[in-house]
């Protein structure tokens, strides 16, 4: 907050004082010693240690000040920021999934974030905007994929009215109580959140059935207000327009070429669809996605990473605006969450539209759409693998291929315990016998399940274990993304051995684990790109 004294910044909660606090005045100097016999000896030391004690009193008397504020400071910092993070802590709300989303959140991991934006109007001024009843459909829709490896992300925008099934979406009550909501088929994905009492863990639920088993580790939720206060709090959003729009539904009114936008023109901008393209929904998703790649920029920015009051603006709102998961329901959380994300360079997050086709069903008159099912299976797969959609460091994909080259062991000298790490039950034990009997592995050894689950199979080894990891490569048909090098374990008898984890994409003995190295011939676009919405 602005200080009006020193016209400077200070981190402090909301409504502490702006006063500084009084420091206590130094002690009083000690006497002086014995003066000298002799009178004029006397008077010359007098005059010596009187100057001498002025100026040891002085320098004292700003190091006891300075000190003590530097200390005082510190302390009451320390106060106000955790006061300050409570305050930010009581303005997040959370939501019980019922078990649609993780309890923690890894910062070592790939993980999927689904953000949804819900048509609900209870915003001051909201009412102006569509259907005033909405129970809060998920208007808004984008799988965010985050690479483990942070060099990427995947931010796949799936459209409101595609019909599919909406799976049985179990939702905790306000009495703690957990009720089941009816499976619905071949209806809106809008309607995944919101009709029949369905909340954000449906929306999760449907996804994961959409992506045949994809992970949605947790969710976050804004209404239409949040577009506004958001916009607002980071100082406006630099758009560009290919042609003048004036539009009434939406309430849009923008030159042609470059704007900034916030407030009202922002939501209205991210709103309308009658001035794009074939006025459908397919095309509002183009502009929507050029609008976030514009607002990740200026986040980025300095001049936003650089103002204290626009950052601490940004916290107020975003925390307010947002309803998330209690997995992430923490404004600590939320703070790794943002730096996660923040690792990634713009030019590689990319932005793709689920593939959709018009819905036969629809007849001429399309409203809907359905799955395009080949390129869509195409894209999922590449996100349960970690798969970019854009030109990562050339550098980097040199490095992972190169673990595949390089001499290999005999099979005989290939030490592994292998885990199930959510391949199908007992994939483990038939990997182990296929390994032994049929390709010679025999100091490999099958330790049960591994605790937890993984979209992709893993080895990991020492660095002293390579030639060891490329043979077992090279037998299972792993590829070079799935070799973990630089870390050693041991086995239960004490004698270091690589760990196989067997993940979902695992199909069994001999069947190489290969994921698609490249998307589907697809419209995408990335956060860099500084596009005009035509």
């Amino acid at each position: 907050m602005l200080n009006p004294d020193t016209g400077e910044y200070e981190l402090r909660p909301p409504g502490a004082s702006a006063e500084r606090p009084t420091v206590p005045g130094p002690r009083p100097a000690r006497e002086a010693a014995a003066e000298p016999a002799v009178p004029g000896a006397r008077r010359a030391a007098g005059r010596a240690q009187r100057k001498a004690k002025k100026k040891r009193s002085t320098g004292k008397r700003i190091l006891l000040w300075t000190g003590g504020t530097l200390a005082f400071v510190m302390v009451a910092g320390a106060a106000g920021v955790y006061l300050y993070l409570k305050h930010l802590d009581a303005n997040i709300t959370t939501t019980d999934t019922a078990g649609a989303t993780s309890d923690s959140f890894s910062k070592d991991k790939a993980f999927n974030i689904l953000v949804i934006g819900t048509d609900k109007r209870q915003g001051k001024g909201d009412s102006g905007y569509g259907d005033v009843g909405s129970v809060g459909h998920a208007d808004t829709t984008i799988l965010l994929h985050v690479a483990e490896d942070r060099s990427n992300a995947t931010a796949l925008s799936i459209p409101r009215d595609l019909i599919t099934d909406i799976p049985p979406c179990p939702t905790r009550q306000q009495d703690g109580s957990l009720k089941t909501i009816q499976s619905t088929q071949g209806i809106r994905f809008n309607t995944s959140l919101g009709q029949l009492g369905r909340d954000p863990g449906c929306t999760v639920r449907t996804v994961k059935k959409l992506g045949e088993g994809l992970k949605v580790d947790h969710f976050m939720m804004a209404d239409f207000n949040a577009v506004k206060t958001l916009t607002t709090a980071v100082g406006g959003v630099d758009v560009c327009l290919d042609h003048a729009v004036k539009d009434g539904k939406s309430h849009l009114d923008l030159p042609a070429g470059p704007s900034k936008i916030e407030g009202e023109q922002a939501l209205a901008f991210v709103r309308t669809r009658y001035s794009w393209g074939n006025f459908g929904d397919l095309d509002r998703i183009k502009v929507q996605q050029q609008f976030l790649g514009a607002l990740f920029r200026k986040m980025k920015s300095d001049s936003t990473l650089t103002s204290p009051g626009r950052l601490m603006d940004l916290a107020e709102t975003a925390t307010k605006a947002l309803t998330v998961d209690k997995g992430i329901g923490h404004i600590t959380t939320l703070k790794d969450v943002a730096m996660e994300l923040k690792k990634v360079p713009p030019k590689n997050i990319t932005f793709l539209t689920l593939p959709v086709r018009d819905n036969p069903a629809d007849g001429k008159i399309h409203k809907t759409v359905v799955e395009d099912v080949a390129p869509a299976r195409q894209i999922f797969a590449m996100i349960k693998g970690d798969v970019s959609f854009s030109e990562v460091k050339k550098k980097q994909k040199a490095q992972v291929a190169a673990r595949l080259k390089g001499p290999r062991s005999a099979p005989g000298d290939v030490r592994v315990d292998l885990y199930n790490a959510g391949a199908p039950g007992g994939t483990a034990q038939t990997t182990l016998a296929w390994l032994q009997t049929e390709k010679g592995v025999t100091k490999s050894s099958q330790l049960g399940n591994a605790g937890t689950t993984q979209a992709r199979t893993s080895l990991s080894y020492a660095p002293g274990q390579a030639a060891q990891a490329r043979e077992l490569a090279h037998l299972m048909g792993l590829p070079a993304s799935a070799l973990k090098p630089g870390r050693s374990e041991t086995n239960a008898q004490g004698l270091p051995a690589m760990v196989l984890r067997l993940g979902a994409d695992f199909k069994g003995p001999g069947i190489p684990v290969t994921g698609p190295a490249k998307g589907p011939d697809v419209q995408r676009q990335t956060a860099d790109q500084v596009k005009c919405a035509s």
